[in-house]
């Protein structure tokens, strides 16, 4: 059955074997505007696909003769460009994944919300006509100094901001390109510093909901009991001090993308609220009665092995298939020296525009010395210590004496012979046995901030969690105590500190 021609060229193809539901279907699309054809099976779709380019497939998932995932494979292999919407039975997390993963835009999951259902269609040809009316992939230009060339768009700026012309990172723009126009969840890994969010940044520029906001998350900043009202929002009155209606997360990314980061310190109690949310498409806010449709794009990242982090019990199974959709892997800076000059350049003319100073130059023995340090904190330790050189340079040319001076002195260059020294111990070893020196961390700032975090946890215990005496138990402030607890997400009861 082909509907009349409306005022709008849109033009969408519904699979379904229930007779009622693909009436339902039909009529509220025609009521939108569009163009509708239906097919009741495998077969019968394909046959209206041979025939005719649509800007939409609804599909079923399972059809009388096969799968609606067969039809999304077809289309791929194709390359066509229809955006292909997957209805999955109740609770069908697996079939969700699955067809995600097989190319669909995104899924609506039995019974169908009708207002849901609008949304979904709308964004799914929103995408089909932009795609057509812009190419898929613009050619990347030459980054410019500290940021994207003057003719770039927005989506392709947010692209030149992860600098650097290796074969990792030019595999990580043109992935990132491939499925930011998908709504599948996509999960971001990579050591601390290596960009994770400006990933999510440039997933988000290049999707189709640019237009609409972006809200980044810390998940190991949150304190364990405020985490369902901050994702979920608040309704007047669902505890003390909830004086008026107060929205969540996913209420202001609404029409947009919500970051997840650090997604692998969310607590297992709100692990189980966080995939309910993503599979239902709604979240209830804290004293509310009622749901409210959740309509984001999720992306997450995380600097741990989510995979070990399943095995070992700290993540749920579920969530993690969930959010691992689609995986973006971000490459660490020892992996990707060939990049350092430009790195170098890009971030020396971020730091000459935001102290309004000449842009300096890096001598090339400098940047040569720079290049066998270790910099396991990646590119935002590498932008932290020419913030450094620069405050300690006479305003000429950077030279290695003056990075040297900003190096830590608890991470020398690696053309320091002290680098490569045995660490003294601190004791004699007793007569007669060998004094091995001990091994060395792979990644000397996560080891010292897990030492820090064992002692503060400690002194905690010690005090009942009362951070004045803790810190004067550490020879700390109040105000030193309290920003270390902060940096390094450590868990307090509230109540016990009268200073708190």
């Amino acid at each position: 059955m082909t509907s009349p021609t409306t005022s709008t060229s849109a033009h969408i193809l519904v699979v379904d074997d229930e007779p009622d539901l693909r009436t339902l279907y039909e009529l509220t699309l025609l009521r939108e505007g569009y163009r509708v054809d239906v097919a009741e099976n495998v077969a019968d779709a394909w046959e209206h696909l041979q025939h005719r380019h649509y800007d939409v497939l609804i599909t079923d998932m399972r059809l009388p003769d096969g799968h609606g995932i067969d039809l999304i494979q077809r289309l791929r292999a194709q390359q066509r460009g229809e955006r292909s919407v997957v209805i999955t039975a109740y609770g069908s997390a697996e079939n969700a994944v699955e067809s995600l993963k097989a190319g669909a835009f995104d899924y609506l999951t039995k019974p169908v919300d009708l207002k849901q259902f609008r949304t979904v269609i709308a964004s799914a040809m929103q995408d089909a006509q932009a795609s057509r009316s812009t190419p898929a992939v613009a050619p990347l230009q030459p980054a410019r100094p500290g940021g994207a060339p003057a003719s770039t768009t927005a989506a392709e700026a947010a692209l030149q901001r992860l600098v650097g012309h290796s074969a990792a990172m030019r595999q990580v723009r043109e992935r990132i390109v491939k499925v930011a126009r998908s709504m599948a969840p996509v999960l971001v890994c990579g050591e601390s510093g290596t960009g994770k969010e400006l990933t999510a940044q440039a997933l988000h520029a290049n999707s189709h909901r640019a237009s609409g906001p972006m809200i980044a998350v810390n998940c190991s900043a949150i304190p364990e009991s405020l985490l369902e009202a901050e994702f979920f929002g608040v309704r007047k009155g669902a505890y003390t001090g909830a004086t008026q209606d107060r929205d969540g997360y996913f209420q202001a990314a609404r029409g947009g993308t919500l970051f997840l980061d650090e997604i692998g310190d969310l607590p297992l109690s709100m692990q189980s609220k966080l995939l309910r949310a993503i599979q239902e498409r709604c979240v209830r806010p804290v004293g509310g009665t009622q749901e409210e449709a959740a309509d984001v794009r999720i992306v997450s990242a995380t600097h741990k092995n989510l995979a070990r982090e399943v095995q070992d019990g700290r993540f749920r199974q579920d969530l993690y298939y969930r959010l691992n959709v689609i995986e973006i892997d971000i490459p660490p800076l020892r992996e990707r020296r060939e990049d350092l000059p430009l790195l170098c350049e890009a971030l020396l003319a971020r730091i000459a525009a935001e102290s309004g100073l000449p842009v300096p130059r890096l001598a090339p023995e400098a940047l040569a010395q720079l290049a066998l340090h270790p910099l396991p904190g990646n590119v935002r330790e590498l932008e932290n210590l020419l913030h450094r050189a620069v405050a300690l340079s006479d305003g000429g040319e950077l030279s290695f004496d003056t990075l040297e001076s900003s190096f830590s002195p608890l991470e020398p260059p690696a053309s320091d012979p002290a680098a490569s020294a045995p660490t003294a111990l601190p004791e004699a070893a007793p007569a007669g046995s060998p004094q091995d020196a001990p091994d060395l961390p792979a990644d000397l700032q996560d080891h010292l901030d897990r030492q820090e975090r064992e002692i503060l946890i400690k002194a905690l215990q010690e005090t009942g969690f009362n951070r004045t005496a803790a810190a004067a138990k550490l020879g700390l402030s109040l105000r030193q105590i309290r920003y270390r607890i902060a940096r390094l997400n450590i868990d307090t009861p509230q109540g016990n500190d009268p200073a708190a």
